[in-house]
């Protein structure tokens, strides 16, 4: 048995050292506009979340799920939002708290699973964003159905996310695969369809674990839990930069409601 949550969470603070994109935390101007009222945040590689999306943020309670590295977190707690960043790397919480002590904001930073929110109460948040980080767990479902519960009815999952034709394709670092060369079956799984050295090699190179859903589990799977969806967008990496995103965009984003009933 391979205990993914461990292996990820060893990686992403591996990532952190490494400087990965998502791990630098934005800088002290970011937070200094933010509380002038000028902000954005991504759930996506490169598209700001439409304000029109967000409620008034002013004092708003705000999970910041699977979101650690200093980004949306900080950015949000700077608009005056009361911020919780919930991850499951320490290295990338840390991020989060030293921009909290550089900048003077109110952020509590908790340590967990994101398919695993036992520590909050019912229906305790007005907002929870979860930008693209749920292909670093095998189950998606726990992830849509705990989101729900904590969410205050008529609040919304504002949620990016890996569109599963990434997956299509050979792209390791290690593989002398034509990059756009069809060779894996959806939902797509490291434990299942790499090898065991080039797994192996991953894990040493502090890579993390993925995991490829489908859109049933990424859509159909907020719809089961409860969800209405009322926005959606689509996203790519910068094309020059990722061959995939010359043809198709390969992330989206959600805007997903707890309607009352």
């Amino acid at each position: 048995m391979v205990d993914v949550r461990d292996l990820n969470r060893r990686a992403w603070d591996t990532q952190v050292a490494k400087k990965n994109r998502w791990t630098v935390p934005v800088s002290a101007e970011e937070i200094a506009a933010a509380r002038r009222g000028d902000w954005q945040i991504v759930l996506t590689p490169t598209k700001a979340v439409p304000r029109s999306w967000f409620p008034e943020v002013q004092g708003a309670k705000v999970l910041c799920l699977a979101s650690g590295g200093g980004q949306q977190g900080p950015i949000l707690a700077a608009a005056g939002a009361r911020v919780v960043v919930f991850d499951n790397s320490p290295n990338q919480l840390a991020q989060d708290r030293m921009v909290a002590e550089r900048d003077g904001l109110d952020l509590e930073t908790i340590e967990g699973d994101m398919a695993d929110l036992g520590v909050f109460d019912d229906g305790v948040f007005d907002l929870i964003v979860h930008p693209v980080s749920n292909s670093f767990v095998p189950d998606l479902r726990p992830v849509w159905s705990e989101s729900f519960r904590v969410l205050r009815r008529g609040c919304d999952l504002l949620a990016g996310f890996t569109n599963p034709v990434r997956y299509l394709f050979d792209d390791h670092p290690d593989s002398s695969a034509d990059p756009l060369r069809v060779a894996h079956a959806i939902p797509y799984s490291d434990l299942v369809h790499r090898d065991e050295r080039g797994r192996e090699r991953q894990i040493a190179d502090g890579e993390p674990l993925e995991f490829g859903h489908s859109l049933a589990d990424q859509i159909g799977g907020q719809i089961e839990a409860g969800f209405v969806l009322t926005g959606f967008y689509e996203d790519t990496f910068p094309p020059e930069e990722d061959e995939l995103s010359r043809y198709i965009s390969s992330f989206a984003a959600t805007r997903a409601r707890k309607i009352d009933r």
